[in-house]
């Protein structure tokens, strides 16, 4: 599913269930025509179905295909739900009363690929027109309680599988090619509702596959619905039940979750029923015991807040992806004939694509660090120093144990590490050199970063916030000059290697790295030079080294 269309408004969905047109009603639309094989026409659904919902035409050729075959097959789950919501979803998602091998059989030769590396789960799949197509064997699985991986049994009827499904809304299908509406459970009624239940009891649904906790938490995140008070009961109940669900499949849904339009829902409940304890124990720990005097913020609240403001500093992708098609079709338009060179600007106030993970996430867990640091001064104020190193370390710890890959993990981490390096600028003021700094440590971050430390600002103190604010605009200002004027994405020391060891007449080894470092770190403070004024600076940083005294005396 696409998080960002997970934001949908549930306005299209009817309130009351709709009417399961017979298989003569259903035959009445765009149905007719062409034979499986080469129908690739939309497929208008009739009525009991939201006005104007369509389906693409390799649905019903399938369909035709196994009913022709004499087995039966439905467009279940996601697909049916997201047609209620208004929206076409990326996953055509099918299942059969056909096993694997004779599900197999009868598509291949239709479809223009197919693979079966999930038939051990009794999946096929196949390509079809630029669709990718799932055909699913009806089953039932459930967990041993000391496994991790499920035990798959297939099923004989589409209930009994539409029964094994984690919720109600995603419990609906669509009979094919009669296009007949199964809903058994009321998931249309859900979804008008606004309600995310089990088709079970939620306490077998939880037993047979405890990431269905994870998942509705991530639901409550992507469709802004909320939770049945029995979902939430039995979520509590059975919350350490998530620990034997493997640490990838939670990381993907706490991905989603984080990613979904109403992030903060998701994660109140994660942390109301003590998931997170589970999967994220920082989090619940930034709950802190708030002192009498109120000396401090609600940490979990505040994190929350910068999340949410976080979010508020991302753009629509579209409007980058339409820039870019735009710019690939457009012939050079600069008066002098060179080809136009602007790059992207996002809208004001913007920086990142939405959804951004790594931006998310690093405002979400910016202040683990404090709950651990956290110090009660003699004049009855409240530091946490050194909170965002520590929080820095914990952020890389839990992002391993959940299986992140390493280019993401240290995106974040950094994050954390510098999301307190503004705070004193409009005070004190940086030197030029600062500035450089700021840059050279962020790096590719640096958009995110400005994201970050703005979001990070939550005083109810307008004047504090004001004046916050003002002095980021001056610094991004100073950076944009100072980037103009440098081009410091690409800043190298006046000297390169070969030179340094031409220059100190060196061999390769520590010492040229040494001399290249003191190099660079000379040119961010001091900003750029010749190279007659760079080897001036680098024989005097030699001259105190105890390699060039050795060096000498072995001459000598």
């Amino acid at each position: 599913m696409n998080p960002s269309a997970a934001s949908q408004p549930l306005s299209g969905a009817p309130a009351t269930p709709p009417v399961t047109p017979s298989a003569t009603t259903a035959g009445t639309g765009r149905a007719t025509g062409p034979g499986p094989a080469v129908s690739t026409a939309d497929v208008d659904l009739p009525a009991g179905f939201p006005t104007g919902a369509r389906l693409p035409g390799v649905v019903l050729g399938l369909g035709r295909l196994f009913a022709e075959a004499g087995h039966e097959l439905s467009l279940v789950g996601g697909p049916v739900r997201d047609l209620f919501l208004g929206r076409v979803s990326p996953d055509l998602d099918f299942t059969t009363d056909a096993d694997p091998d004779t599900t197999l059989r009868i598509g291949r030769r239709w479809a223009d690929a197919h693979w079966d590396i999930g038939r051990r789960f009794g999946t096929i799949g196949f390509a079809k027109d630029g669709w990718q197509l799932e055909v699913t064997t009806y089953r039932a699985e459930q967990y041993d309680p000391d496994s991790r991986k499920p035990q798959v049994a297939f099923g004989d009827s589409l209930e009994d599988d539409l029964l094994r499904r984690d919720f109600t809304v995603n419990a609906m299908a669509i009979r094919l090619p009669a296009l007949e509406l199964v809903d058994p459970f009321g998931g249309v009624r859900d979804l008008a509702a606004g309600r995310l239940r089990t088709p079970g009891t939620p306490e077998d649904s939880f037993s047979d596959d405890p990431l269905r906790m994870m998942r509705a938490a991530r639901f409550a995140s992507q469709l802004g619905i909320g939770v049945d008070d029995s979902v939430v009961a039995a979520m509590t109940a059975m919350s350490e039940r998530i620990s034997i669900i493997s640490a990838e499949r939670v990381r993907e849904e706490l991905v989603k979750l984080v990613n979904g339009a109403h992030p903060r829902a998701g994660l109140d409940l994660l942390v109301d029923t003590g998931l997170a304890d589970h999967v994220l124990p920082e989090l619940p720990a930034l709950r802190l015991e708030t002192d009498e005097h109120h000396r401090h913020k609600d940490v979990y609240d505040h994190s929350l807040t910068v999340l949410e403001q976080a979010i508020d500093h991302e753009y629509p992708a579209r409007l980058r992806e339409q820039w870019d098609a735009e710019r690939a079709g457009r012939e050079p338009a600069a008066a002098d004939g060179e080809a136009e060179d602007r790059e992207f600007e996002p809208p004001s106030g913007t920086y990142v694509p939405a959804p951004d993970f790594v931006l998310r996430f690093a405002a979400l867990m910016h202040d683990v660090g404090k709950p651990g640091t956290r110090r009660f001064e003699p004049n009855g104020a409240v530091s946490f120093r050194h909170h965002d190193v520590v929080g820095a370390k914990l952020v890389k710890q839990r992002m391993r144990a959940l299986k992140f890959d390493n280019d993401t993990i240290k995106a974040v981490a950094r994050l954390v590490e510098l999301h307190m390096r503004f705070y004193g600028y409009g005070d004190a003021g940086w030197t030029d050199s600062a500035v450089r700094r700021y840059i050279t440590d962020a790096g590719p971050l640096l958009p995110r970063l400005h994201a970050l430390t703005r979001s990070d600002v939550t005083t109810r103190n307008r004047r504090k916030a004001e004046r916050l604010a003002h002095s980021y605009d001056d610094l991004e200002r100073r950076i944009e000059e100072i980037t103009e004027q440098e081009q410091l994405d690409a800043v190298r020391p006046d000297l390169d290697g070969t030179q340094v060891m031409e220059i100190l007449g060196i061999r390769p080894g520590p010492v040229v790295g040494r001399a290249y470092k003191h190099l660079l770190e000379w040119r961010l403070d001091e900003g750029p030079h010749g190279e007659d004024v760079a080897r001036a600076e680098l024989l005097r940083w030699w001259a105190e080294q105890p390699e060039a005294a050795e060096a000498s005396e072995a001459s000598e």
